[in-house]
């Protein structure tokens, strides 16, 4: 029995999938115009570890996470790097992945693409024409909130209150201020990658219809969970849900949804217009392990604020290596464990997995639970517990705090120096061929094998062992 909070009726309730046994996930991904900072990763982790528990209680999980490759952001963003569209989207996608990897992030089944679905957008947005809950006006096609009259409901909001509170476009094109675009007219600047054919000429979808189509195509228009940041309860998912429902009249779109809290810098939301944010990638740059992001980002319950400090860090690299410390120190054999680990889709055998963790995560995902059962764990294994030792493994492996390069690091300061010169060389090929994610492999590799990279004056590259 798994309960969760759903912001659709603000209480916790317990899940219950509409087919049985198949529990099916939908979740915002990331906008490609820029590389993930820490507020983006937290979101993926969280639904990272709820796809990994799903995973163990049903039989069988379908899990989209969709990429936003389409989007007024990202057509800024080229216009000032003075690069094409898909040189920015592309570029962003591979840094995601492995920054992504890093932290031991499992690929969703399915990860469509906007410019994928431009097609079954339009469907939708000629059945919210058609059903007379969207109109056109000066290129434009709107949502007319004032015909769905439950709009506000899920963000428990009437009309004024947004209208004052939100940060709508006020055109003279709109009938009201709140009506959302579903397609908008091209500008003569545009990228020709950014611009598509339609029934209402050329240009490209709004931000909201692209999650609606790519649901709806690969869960239907009904399934279980709707996941994403609180930030986007108000106007994105109100907005998904308005028009879903009224595209499809019979639907209710989402049973539960979930939203997981922001990530902030001394009490304020980490983001990109703020200037306040740090990327994952920085952290990995200074020698920090992807499982010690990880183990941060898991740390607060997943509706809570996490706030980011350099103690915060010192606390989970302590965790870390006190964790791993207890393995190699005590069973050298677990080395070996996982001499394939590939961060992506390790195997999760639910009868090795310490039984407390799942109910802990069953109760709304209730990770101070989890982390205070993961040190009294290791204080046994370190008292000598010996039968607890492949729980304590499998456990960490299941949560994606396990890794094998740390095990092994412990064990050796032997450095093959021929090796990392010969990846140094690899990674420069690389970035030369502007082949950015596998450069970004091979360093978090090296990384991870104890290796840091610098760069220096001149374009050098010097390596030293990380702490």
């Amino acid at each position: 029995m798994i309960r969760l909070f759903n912001t659709l009726t603000h209480r916790e309730e317990i899940i219950s999938t509409i087919e049985p046994n198949h529990l099916k996930i939908y979740v915002c991904g990331p906008t490609v115009y820029d590389r993930p900072h820490l507020g983006n990763a937290r979101s993926v982790v969280v639904y990272d570890l709820f796809f990994r528990f799903f995973r163990i209680v049903f039989s069988h999980v379908t899990y989209v996470r969709n990429i936003t490759d389409v989007d007024d952001k990202i057509n800024e963003a080229a216009k000032e790097q003075g690069v094409s569209i898909h040189e920015i989207t592309q570029k962003n996608i591979e840094h995601f992945y492995a920054d992504m990897d890093a932290l031991n992030v499992m690929r969703p089944t399915y990860e469509p693409r906007a410019t994928n679905h431009i097609a079954e957008m339009i469907v939708i947005i000629e059945k919210l024409i058609k059903n007379g809950h969207a109109y056109e006006s000066a290129g434009h096609v709107l949502f007319d909130v004032e015909s769905y009259k439950n709009y506000g409901t899920f963000s428990h909001r009437n009309l004024d209150e947004m209208i004052a509170g939100a940060r709508v476009e006020i055109a003279s094109y709109k009938k009201n201020p709140l009506d959302f675009v579903l397609w908008k007219p091209a500008d003569s600047d545009d990228d020709i990658s950014s611009i598509f054919d339609s029934p209402w000429g050329k240009g490209r979808p709004g931000w909201h219809i692209e999650c609606s189509a790519m649901s709806s195509k690969y869960l239907g228009d009904d399934f279980d969970i709707h996941g994403g940041g609180v930030d986007l309860q108000f106007p994105h998912h109100e907005n998904e849900i308005a028009q879903s429902r009224c595209a499809n009249p019979k639907s209710h779109y989402a049973k539960f949804w979930i939203h997981n809290g922001f990530l902030t810098v001394n009490g304020e939301k980490m983001s990109k217009s703020l200037k306040n944010f740090i990327t994952v990638r920085d952290l990995l740059d200074q020698g920090i392990s992807g499982v010690v992001i990880r183990y941060f980002l898991l740390s607060t319950h997943y509706r809570k604020p996490l706030d980011f400090s350099n103690k915060a860090l010192d606390d989970a690299k302590k965790a870390i290596g006190k964790f791993h410390e207890v393995l190699t120190n005590r069973h050298p054999e677990l080395t070996n464990r996982h001499p394939e680990l590939t961060n992506r889709h390790p195997e999760l055998v639910s009868g090795s997995i310490a039984q407390p963790i799942l109910d802990y995560l069953s109760d709304d995902l209730n990770i101070a639970k989890v982390i205070a059962a993961l040190h009294e764990m290791a204080k046994e294994i370190k008292s000598g517990n010996e039968a607890i030792k492949e729980n304590f493994a499998a456990t960490l492996d299941f949560l994606g705090l396990l890794d094998a390069n740390l095990l092994t690091k412990s064990q050796t300061n032997d450095v093959d120096k021929n090796h990392i010169n010969s990846q140094i060389a690899l990674r420069s090929k690389f970035k030369q061929e502007k082949n950015f994610s596998e450069a970004d492999r091979i360093r978090d590799d090296l990384l991870k094998g104890g290796i840091m990279l610098e760069d220096v004056a001149g374009g050098g590259i010097i390596w030293k062992k990380s702490s």
